[in-house]
């Protein structure tokens, strides 16, 4: 008897393209890890929600990476599942059923595993436990992608986790992500961080420091918006880099609309009580 599938339902909200910001950034950063050695690569969208949508553009995207790249997508539902095998085109497109165990049928190893708007419906304390089941489903130097955007995509957060030597999750980077046309001020993405910090936008925390420096360097930018929301969002993220937030990328990435800090930079501070 297969063993049950590790987590909840949850409510499987999904749009098309809505998750074209963090399909982006993982096309262009994952990139070398895609084109490694493993041949052909399998990653992993685990919990794409009541439409198969995200799965076939996720597979899409990732082509121009790789050709033979694989998608898997993986739900706790049933009736999802059956929705994803009626448009899956194996072996380079296909559904499962399961969890954060990441079932794969037939063994193959995983370079990448997306989980998007996942963890988002459950508690703190157990962010920890589902990212240590899927990266133990990677290959060494494979990457966990998990985060939240909202319903149009216009709004994204996400950790880039890895796996460490004891095994596990060793998180690297958190970015966050924004349509800059009409953004009034930054910190609105606060309401997408992923589950491990949306709870730690609070004075003392390090993420509620990076909301708030990012709003004060966007309004003192503000003279730069008469040439475009693109140039003030870069002026805006140099005067971070300046003021010793450790910036990953570089301008071609911040013109996108996209901050890459540190993961050390923004780690809950206090435990919970």
């Amino acid at each position: 008897m297969a063993a049950r599938p590790v987590g909840s339902i949850t409510r499987g909200t999904t749009n098309p393209n809505r998750l074209r910001r963090v399909d982006r950034w993982t096309a262009a950063t994952m990139a070398p890890l895609v084109r490694g050695p493993v041949a052909p690569p399998l990653v992993v969208d685990l919990g794409y929600g009541a439409s198969p949508v995200t799965v076939l553009e996720l597979a899409a995207r990732l082509r121009r990476v790789r050709a033979d790249v694989r998608v898997l997508g993986v739900e706790i539902d049933p009736a999802r599942v059956d929705r994803g095998l009626a448009v899956a085109d194996p072996p380079a497109v296909d559904f499962v059923l399961g969890g954060f165990e990441v079932p794969v049928p037939d063994g193959s190893p995983v370079v990448l595993v997306r989980a998007l708007n996942v963890l988002r419906q459950y508690d703190e304390a157990q962010v920890v436990d589902a990212w240590t089941s899927m990266v133990a489903r990677l290959v060494p130097g494979g990457a966990l992608v998990e985060g939240t955007c909202d319903e149009l995509g216009r709004l994204a957060a996400w950790v880039d986790v890895r796996r460490g030597e004891d095994g596990l999750p060793a998180p690297r980077t958190l970015t966050l992500a924004w349509r800059l046309a009409g953004l009034e001020r930054p910190s609105v993405v606060a309401e997408r961080l992923p589950k491990v910090l949306i709870h730690r936008n609070v004075p003392g925390e390090p993420v509620h420091a990076l909301m708030t420096d990012l709003d004060r360097a966007w309004a003192r930018h503000a003279p730069l918006g008469g040439y475009g929301a693109r140039q003030r969002f870069v002026a805006t993220v140099r005067e971070l880099a300046d003021r010793g937030w450790p910036v990953v990328g570089g301008p071609a990435r911040w013109r996108l609309g996209e901050l890459t800090v540190a993961w050390p930079s923004v780690a809950p501070a206090q435990p919970r009580v």
